[in-house]
């Protein structure tokens, strides 16, 4: 379930000395749906490497933002190294109590970046406005689908994805060099999947990371209008400036 390649982005320009919150959310790309020929229940249909569209997007999801865990921080450390989004996760179940993030499957979704500012102020929900800024970089859509559509893509989460490491056939390493990973040029440096962890606990594939990996490959990454995705945005980022919101950002 959880979002693979991994979000991560460089940060500049911010204040070393202020606090500052990191969100995420998602918005759908189009308000398009999509059938797959043999399976009509799906929404969406690959074939010769594209997506064929079938109608309109399914009822919206529940609106949810992912904070980073380490939110809210001074900007010197979100500045001193590359950020990654690696525990946000992603469900189709709209009776999630989980605080994952619930999505459509078989629908094409943007991640949103939201830098916000934790101001100091009394009265500073008159500047919650201006305390935030968000970030959009297309080469981060993604459909969401309950199996990957090509192979090449399979293979690399094997590789790559510490949580598949239970599929594994032979060691990253003994892979013809262009299917190494890292080979595929996927994302710009602003969403780059992260490279292959070694953790010995892992070495051998066992049974935890067999289920997790199925788990992962298995369940689906659970649209709506675009007008109304806005809206629940500017709800949700109310929600984030509010003077009441915990600490901890969770």
């Amino acid at each position: 379930r959880r979002m693979f390649p991994t979000f991560q982005v460089k940060i500049f320009g911010m204040d070393p000395m202020a606090d500052y919150m990191l969100l995420m959310d998602f918005v759908p790309v189009d308000d398009k749906r999509y059938r797959q020929g043999a399976f009509p229940s799906r929404r969406y249909a690959f074939h010769s490497s594209s997506w064929l569209v079938a109608g309109k997007a399914d009822p919206a999801t529940p609106g949810r933002v992912h904070y980073h865990p380490d939110s809210p921080a001074k900007g010197a450390q979100w500045m001193k190294q590359i950020v990654s989004f690696d525990k946000l996760k992603l469900t189709n179940n709209l009776l999630d109590d989980n605080g994952h993030i619930i999505l459509n499957s078989m629908h094409r979704y943007q991640p949103r970046f939201h830098v916000v500012y934790v101001d100091p102020r009394k009265d500073s929900e008159k500047y919650a406005e201006e305390n935030f800024k968000t970030f959009v970089f297309e080469e981060t859509r993604f459909t969401a689908v309950t199996a990957y559509q090509n192979h090449r893509i399979t293979q690399l989460k094997i590789a790559s994805n510490p949580f598949a490491k239970g599929f594994r056939d032979c060691d990253p390493e003994d892979w013809p060099r262009n299917h190494r990973p890292g080979a595929l040029p996927l994302m710009s440096a602003f969403a780059r999947s992260r490279n292959p962890v070694s953790s010995p606990a892992h070495q051998n594939g066992t049974e935890k990371d067999a289920a997790e990996s199925r788990r992962e490959f298995e369940r689906e990454a659970g649209g709506t209008a675009l007008h109304q995705a806005e809206a629940a945005h500017q709800q949700l980022m109310s929600r984030v400036l509010s003077p009441a919101l915990p600490g901890g950002g969770g």
